[in-house]
């Protein structure tokens, strides 16, 4: 539904620290379903950790994170510019279920639990398969910067 090219139209993320590799179904204003493939070439695997590497949970809730901003940039039908950011506001009850390690498919699904006031609020969760790897609810709000 939508590559990479239009991904970095989208988020303003870049090496390293893009987390989401296509998307792969999108229902305006409502959920997302994307994917992250996860190698043995990102740069934390170096040190987390040198002996089993483990993709880290907050970088799990980041990947999350950016696939719900993939949501709502489309759900305004907006696309970001250099003035636009899309901040962490919480996140609560974030449950880390399964490790993630180079080889895996990160499948990141979030839904709009609802928006208010410029905080939006989604139920998110990072699957391996059908396992659960982490889930939340995230809150996220849209900021102009100068």
């Amino acid at each position: 539904m939508m590559d990479i090219h239009e991904i970095l139209k989208r988020l303003p993320h870049r090496y390293p620290f893009l987390l989401v590799d296509r998307v792969l179904e999108l229902e305006t204003g409502k959920r997302i379903r994307a994917l992250k493939n996860v190698t043995i070439n990102e740069p934390f695997f170096t040190g987390h950790f040198p002996y089993r590497p483990v993709m880290p949970g907050v970088l799990m809730l980041e990947a999350m994170a950016q696939a719900a901003a993939l949501m709502a940039f489309d759900s305004l039908g907006v696309l970001p510019d250099d003035q636009t950011v899309f901040y962490f506001a919480g996140i609560d009850g974030a449950r880390f279920k399964r490790p993630v390690e180079p080889g895996d498919q990160l499948i990141l699904e979030a839904e709009l639990d609802r928006a208010r006031a410029g905080i939006y609020k989604f139920k998110a969760r990072a699957k391996v398969g059908d396992e659960v790897a982490c889930e939340a609810e995230l809150m996220c709000t849209m900021r102009r910067i100068s």
